[in-house]
């Protein structure tokens, strides 16, 4: 476990047949540097705003729910 924990996989295996792998768990950060941020940001493509307006209005039921027409 000590190596698992330190970045080693292992390949576990009954009677010379493969049947599963220990692998250490991918640790996720909680938060992404600034300067990575401004990376990607820089290579960003624009957004259209009202491209993106018009695609929420086409997807999104703008009409009121009446909750007693089910």
């Amino acid at each position: 476990m000590d190596a698992v924990q330190s970045g080693q996989s292992f390949t576990v295996t009954r009677d010379g047949h493969r049947i599963g792998e220990l692998v250490p768990l991918r640790r996720r950060r909680r938060f992404v540097p600034r300067s990575e941020f401004a990376a990607m940001s820089r290579s960003a493509p624009d957004i259209s705003l009202g491209g993106f307006r018009a695609d929420q209005d086409a997807t999104i039921d703008q009409g009121p729910d009446d909750a007693y027409a089910r």
